[in-house]
């Protein structure tokens, strides 16, 4: 099976607002699936319906050949689920979460515990094993919830923004397990809304807002698309954007305002710094840099990703 998620004309409403619109895409075996936008896009009313835990309002939505209305149970036993929060058990240690989780799936319990034990050192947390959970780093929690959702091996694995909270260091060493996992032949459902975290990690994306997908593809062909390599900052200051425009001429392929910021896409960044030398200092900032998917999700809503406390 090269599908094992597919999605047509896919809805959700709660209380009579519609948080997904009408959406299609498909992920495929093996891949790293992202589903990027800001809090309150969709991403985890997507992720609720494929883990089954949410009904879809209308629409279809297949899982591993499966309808999720008909066949909600047969799906859930071949998923894993990391959700946004981590729902430990802290009154038990590291390994009793992995058995006691093992044992809902009715796998004998020797399997289950070599299988922990397995699981923990792949995730480094086999030093730990006795010890309680509340004792754990934010960062190794994430990694025991991870572990725990693979102890059923999975053939999909859904993580619901699996780095938000932690520092660099836990987000890079969890990347790192991603990855490892999916060369084992694990297929990941991604939703985030860190750019970031989707260039490293996917394969393929959907980008979201409100309810409704803005692009898909793979993040590199996205950025090349709609940006180029390059993005030039410019705080305006004093400076016009006419003015600008004028000056910089066709090695300006497109740009994008945003307050007092100008997001300039050249064509040569550094020849383009050069040709604005004249009015660089009516500028309260000046700086090129590499382009990537928030440039991307700015040039089509005109804002950046950034988080808002809605419901998504």
């Amino acid at each position: 099976m090269d599908q094992v998620i597919t999605a047509q004309n896919l809805v959700k409403k709660y209380n009579g607002k519609t948080a997904v619109k009408g959406i299609n895409f498909h992920v495929r075996q093996r891949e790293c699936f992202g589903i990027l936008g800001p809090n309150g896009a969709g991403k985890s009313s997507i992720a609720k319906m494929v883990y089954c835990f949410s009904p879809v309002s209308a629409g279809s939505l297949i899982v591993l050949g499966m309808d999720v209305m008909s066949k909600p149970r047969e799906i859930k036993k071949r998923l894993g689920v990391v959700a946004q929060d981590n729902n430990l058990d802290t009154d038990l240690t590291v390994l009793e979460n992995l058995l006691v989780y093992g044992s809902f799936f009715n796998i004998p319990a020797r399997r289950v515990a070599a299988a922990s034990v397995e699981i923990l050192d792949f995730f480094a947390l086999g030093d730990y094993m006795n010890d309680k959970v509340e004792r754990l780093s934010g960062g190794m929690k994430r990694r025991l919830t991870i572990a725990r959702a693979l102890i059923n091996s999975p053939e999909i694995l859904i993580l619901d923004e699996p780095t938000t909270g932690l520092d660099p260091q836990a987000r890079h060493l969890l990347w790192q397990k991603l990855r490892s996992l999916k060369e084992r032949g694990v297929t990941l459902l991604l939703t985030t809304h860190y750019m970031d975290e989707a260039e490293h990690l996917c394969d393929r994306l959907i980008i979201m807002d409100e309810g409704a997908i803005l692009e898909e593809g793979r993040p590199e062909d996205l950025v090349a698309r709609h940006i180029g390599n390059q993005v030039l900052e410019i705080g305006l200051g004093s400076a016009a954007e006419d003015d600008i425009l004028k000056c910089g001429g066709d090695r300006i392929r497109g740009y994008q305002n945003v307050g007092d910021m100008m997001f300039v896409y050249p064509t040569d960044g550094q020849a383009l710094m050069e040709t604005l030398r004249p009015l660089t200092g009516s500028f309260s900032r000046l700086m090129l840099r590499g382009a990537n998917l928030e440039d991307v999700f700015l040039k089509l809503t005109g804002r950046g990703l950034v988080e808002e406390n809605v419901p998504s």
